[in-house]
C-alpha cells in the first residue's frame, strides 16, 4: 500500500463517526483479506476479528494514548522504565519476555508476580542492574553485562512493585515458565567471548518469585546458543526451546535427569537433544506452507556448552546461510546428525498437551531469499510428536514477523510481531494479533506510543520524547484466570494489563 493512500484512507476513517468508521474498516479488511489470500492452502488471511475494529484508548494509569483496543477494552501502564525500584534503583530498559510465575492470597486480596526479561548488552558499570542473583561481575573489553530480570508485583490488579532478580547476563530476551512456579530467563547471544572472570554467555538462568532466592548460575546443560524461548511439558518435565540465529537454528529439548521438578532441579543434570524430520535428514522448514507437516524424532547433542562455529564447518552449508555465517556449536551437532533446520525459531507455549512454536522467519523475501520471509506458527503434538503449520504469513499486513506467542486459558493464540513500524488501515504502529481456528489473522492492538517531553513531564515519567510507535509488543502472557493479558512494549520500555469482554471472542 502506497503511503498517499495509506494517509488517505487513516484520514477517512478518523472523520467519521463510530459507527461508520467500523464499516469502513471491515470493507477496507475485507479487501484487504481478498488481495492477501494468495490460496487457502498456503497462506493465512487477514479476517475481521472477533472484538471488532480497533480504537484508541487512554492509559487509566497516566492518560497518556499509548494503544489501539477493540471496544470494551481497557488498560493499565506499569513499571515504566526510568521507574524507581523498591532498591531505588531505575527500572531498566527493553523490557521483553515475561510470564505470571506465581498466584497467592493474601488476606482478602489476590497477588500476583511476574518476571520480566530485559534485552539489554553489554555497557557501562553504572548501567547495570544490581540484584541478588547475580551472574558475571566481570568485563568483557571494558564493558559489562547489563541484562537481567525484574520481578513485578500486582496486588488485585493494581501495581505494588518492582524489585531487580537477575543480573550480570546479555540479551535476555524471552524465556518460560515452569510448572513449579519459576521463570526460565534466556541470553540470545552467539559468542566465545569470556569475561574478565572466566564466564561465557548464551545459556538459561532460573528465577524464583521471591528474587533473594535467585542464584544467578546457569543450566549449562540446557546448551550455550542464541536461546530465545523455552516451555515445559508439565507431563514429562521435558523443557522444549527454540533457537534465534538466521537459518542455522533448530528445535532442542531438555530432558531432565529428575522430571518432577522444582526449584534448582533443571540444573542437576539431562539430555539436550535435537529434533529430526523422520525419514528427510537436514529437513530445511525455512518456506512452508499452511497445513505442512513433518514427524519428529530426537538425537543427542554430546557437547552442549560447545563453542560457536561456522556454517562453513559444518558437513554441509544448510540453505538460506553462507559459509561464513557463524552458528552455535549445538546446531553444528544437530545439522551433522540430520537434524531439522528453522529459519529464526522465537516464541514458544504450552497448552494442553501441545507446544506452539514461533518462526519469524518462515517464506521469502523479495528477492526470493529463504528464511526471510514474515513468519509462521507450527503446533507439536507432544503425544504423536508431529509438527503443522498453523499460520503462514503471506504478507506484512497478515503478520509481520510473530515472535513472542503466548497461548490463553481458553485456548486463544496470541502472536507480537516483531517486524517493527506495520502500516495498515489504522495508520503506523507494531501490532499484537490472534488466530482464528482456521489458522487466519485478525489485529487485537496496535502501538500508538508518540509522546512529547511535556506529555512525559506530566505523566511523571522518566523517558526520552519520541515516536515510539515502531518498537515490538513483547511477553505477552495470561494472569491464570485469563482475565488479564499483560504484555510488554520494548521501547521506551512498558508493561500493560489489558482487560475486557475476552468471553466476546476467541481468547
Amino acid at each position: 500500500m502506497s503511503s498517499q493512500n495509506h494517509d488517505t484512507q487513516r484520514r477517512k476513517l478518523l472523520q467519521g463517526s463510530g459507527a461508520l468508521m467500523a464499516a469502513s474498516l471491515f470493507t477496507t479488511l475485507q479487501g484487504l483479506q481478498m488481495r492477501q489470500a494468495h490460496a487457502a492452502t498456503q497462506f493465512s488471511n487477514l479476517v475481521e476479528g472477533p472484538y471488532g475494529p480497533l480504537a484508541p484508548v487512554n492509559d487509566l494509569s497516566t492518560g497518556l494514548p499509548l494503544l489501539m483496543l477493540p471496544a470494551g477494552f481497557s488498560y493499565k501502564s506499569y513499571g515504566w522504565t526510568g521507574d524507581l525500584m523498591a532498591n531505588g534503583q531505575p527500572t531498566p530498559d527493553r523490557h521483553d519476555g515475561m510470564a505470571v510465575i506465581q498466584t497467592r492470597r493474601v488476606g482478602r486480596s489476590t497477588e500476583m508476580v511476574l518476571v520480566r526479561n530485559h534485552e539489554r548488552g553489554l555497557g557501562a558499570f553504572a548501567d547495570r542492574i544490581q540484584a541478588p542473583g547475580t551472574y558475571d561481575d566481570g568485563s568483557i573489553n571494558g564493558s559489562v553485562a547489563l541484562g537481567g530480570t525484574t520481578n513485578l508485583v500486582f496486588r488485585n490488579g493494581n501495581w505494588i512493585s518492582t524489585m531487580p532478580s537477575l543480573a550480570g547476563t546479555v540479551v535476555n530476551c524471552a524465556g518460560g515458565l515452569t510448572p513449579w512456579g519459576t521463570w526460565l530467563s534466556c541470553e540470545e547471544t552467539n559468542s566465545n567471548a569470556m569475561s574478565s572472570t572466566g564466564k561465557k554467555h548464551g545459556y538459561i538462568f532460573e528465577v524464583t518469585a521471591d528474587p533473594q532466592q535467585t542464584t544467578g548460575q546457569p543450566i549449562v546443560g540446557m546448551g550455550r546458543f542464541a536461546h530465545e524461548a523455552v516451555a515445559i511439558d508439565p507431563a514429562t518435565g521435558i523443557a522444549y526451546e527454540t533457537e534465534d540465529a538466521r537459518n542455522v537454528s533448530t528445535l532442542y529439548r531438555y530432558v531432565p535427569r529428575f522430571p518432577n521438578g522444582g526449584v534448582g532441579s533443571l540444573a542437576l543434570g539431562g539430555q539436550l537433544q535435537a529434533a529430526r524430520v523422520v525419514g528427510q535428514p537436514n529437513a530445511s522448514l525455512i518456506v512452508a506452507s499452511l497445513g505442512d507437516e513433518v514427524q519428529l524424532e530426537w538425537v543427542d547433542i554430546a557437547q552442549p556448552d560447545a563453542d560457536i562455529t561456522t556454517a562453513g564447518a559444518l558437513n554441509s552449508v544448510p540453505p538460506g546461510a553462507s559459509a561464513g555465517n557463524g552458528c552455535s556449536g549445538t546446531f553444528g551437532q544437530a545439522w551433522n546428525q540430520g537434524c531439522l533446520q528453522m529459519s529464526r525459531g522465537e516464541g514458544i507455549w504450552y497448552h494442553e498437551g501441545k507446544m506452539y512454536i514461533a518462526d519469524t522467519s518462515v517464506g521469502v523475501d523479495g528477492s526470493g531469499r529463504p528464511g526471510r520471509g514474515d513468519g509462521a506458527v507450527w503446533e507439536l503434538d507432544l503425544a504423536t510428536m508431529k509438527m503443522k503449520a498453523i499460520y503462514v504469513s503471506s504478507g506484512q499486513l497478515v503478520g509481520n514477523n510473530p515472535d513472542n506467542i503466548t497461548v490463553s486459558p481458553r485456548g486463544g493464540v496470541m502472536l507480537c510481531e516483531d517486524g517493527g513500524n506495520s502500516p495498515d488501515v489504522y495508520g503506523p504502529g507494531s501490532r499484537m494479533f490472534g488466530l482464528t481456528a482456521d489458522g487466519d489473522a485478525y489485529y487485537f492492538a496496535k502501538n500508538t506510543t508518540n509522546l512529547t517531553a511535556e506529555q512525559i513531564a506530566a505523566a511523571g515519567k522518566h523517558i526520552d520524547a519520541g515516536d515510539y510507535q515502531g518498537s515490538e509488543f513483547c511477553g505477552a502472557c495470561w494472569d491464570p484466570s485469563g482475565r488479564v493479558l499483560f504484555v510488554n512494549m520494548q521501547s521506551p520500555g512498558i508493561t500493560f494489563a489489558i482487560t475486557g469482554p475476552w468471553a466476546r471472542g476467541n481468547q
